[in-house]
């Protein structure tokens, strides 16, 4: 499976007409969810497929609802596996988590840290990984509660990736986000992390709602504590592939680019 480099954009539709204009000097890759493009066809499915073929992408998806107790959507996945080869996508991430039981909850739910619910959702990841025919790489989740807690948020995502043989989609902002909400150190929690498993990240802002409370909101700018943890998890694992996430409140193209020209520039202080 090829791999990811560099600095990516989590691709809105807002931002076709900017990015559709000319190369970007320092976007490497776009991100977009599957659920968002899957409908289209006709003109926006054309300035899609434009960019298809210009520069690589990823898929991070919304709704496959790993950790839920309804079965898996096998038609979705055969639909996302088919979008990922007209395209010719080179990674699909999803949630850590679940968004359905008995129905859509239209939200992201925290998995149980339980041995059984890693267990069940490894097998449900290999699943997914059997029909797509290549590794999914899942995501490490903001988090309100932790119902049914047993193990650690650290030690449950391990087992999930060695049962799973998958990959991980390292968001830092989350890392941050649980350390301050859930009184765990960030920086032990990223060095814990096997390298090998990392396919690429995330990084994107938040809302502090309390001192003791941040909400992950991908609606501001990245904070500098989530910056220096980006530092550290390169310093840690080596550089890898990272995608800012905004998904509202969109400022200029100019302001992104700028948050762009960090990444890339944390990778190169990394890379010395």
């Amino acid at each position: 499976m090829t791999q990811l480099s560099g600095v990516g954009l989590g691709l809105r539709r807002e931002m076709l007409a900017s990015v559709s204009q000319e190369k970007s000097a320092v976007i490497d890759f776009f991100e977009v969810a599957p659920e968002n493009w899957l409908p289209f066809g006709g003109a926006l499915g054309k300035q899609f497929r434009a960019l298809t073929e210009r520069y690589p992408f990823a898929c991070h998806g919304l709704s496959l609802s790993l950790g839920s107790p309804d079965p898996l959507d096998l038609d979705f996945v055969k639909a996302v596996k088919q979008f990922l080869q007209q395209h010719q996508i080179k990674r699909y991430s999803e949630h850590l988590s679940y968004c359905s039981a008995g129905g859509h909850l239209y939200d992201l739910m925290p998995i149980p840290f339980t041995l059984a619910a890693a267990r069940y959702t490894a097998e449900r990841i290999l699943q997914v990984q059997d029909i797509l025919d290549q590794q999914l790489v899942v995501e490490n989740v903001s988090y309100y509660a932790a119902p049914g807690q047993e193990m650690s948020e650290l030690d449950f995502t391990l087992e999930v990736l060695h049962q799973a043989d998958c990959g991980l989609l390292l968001d830092v902002n989350n890392v941050y986000v649980n350390s301050v909400n859930h009184g765990y150190n960030a920086h032990e929690f990223i060095a814990a992390l096997p390298s090998e498993r990392i396919v690429y990240g995330h990084i994107a802002g938040h809302y502090t709602e309390h001192e003791s409370l941040l909400i992950d909101t991908h609606g501001t700018a990245v904070c500098d504590p989530v910056w220096q943890l980006l530092q550290h998890a390169y310093d840690c694992h080596g550089v890898f592939a990272t995608v800012l996430e905004r998904d509202f409140n969109l400022p200029p193209m100019p302001e992104l680019e700028a948050e762009l020209w960090q990444i890339k520039a944390c990778q190169q202080r990394a890379g010395r």
